[in-house]
């Protein structure tokens, strides 16, 4: 009986974990998730990802600082893998027409942990703010 407060096993910090727990993190910013936040993850995750597998970093997003997460990843994410992680949290932080403070400053302590500067993010955030911009498509 006494095992089931046994703690859960440690998380694998896969690069895809990683994507995942940062867009948690990103959009846990505003202090909550909805149910579309959550399908979009499930869709990261993969086609044979299961609820257990999303509660699992969910539980790791809530019980772990994203500086902690940043010691613990940062070093086993190759250069490209640390910048599609970040566009990813810029995309998704800019999904509803504008970050929120809050979000941009957790998207700039990513990108610095990584060792992206804003110089180097400024090309894609111009693409990604276009991508986004769907009010000329009624113009």
């Amino acid at each position: 009986m006494f095992n089931m407060f046994k703690s859960q096993s440690p998380l694998d910090l896969t690069p895809r974990n990683c994507l995942v727990i940062s867009l948690l993190y990103c959009m846990g910013s505003d202090g909550e998730l909805d149910p579309e936040e959550l399908g979009h993850l499930m869709s990261v995750l993969g086609r044979n990802t299961t609820r257990q597998q999303l509660d699992a970093l969910l539980r790791y997003a809530r019980s772990t600082p994203p500086q902690q997460f940043l010691a613990d990843a940062g070093p086993r994410l190759r250069p490209d893998q640390r910048l599609c992680i970040v566009l990813n949290m810029i995309d998704s932080a800019m999904a509803d027409g504008e970050a929120e403070p809050g979000e941009q400053r957790l998207i700039m302590e990513f990108a610095q942990a990584f060792g992206l500067s804003e110089a180097e993010l400024n090309p894609h955030f111009r693409t990604l703010v276009a991508k986004n911009d769907r009010a000329v498509l009624d113009r």
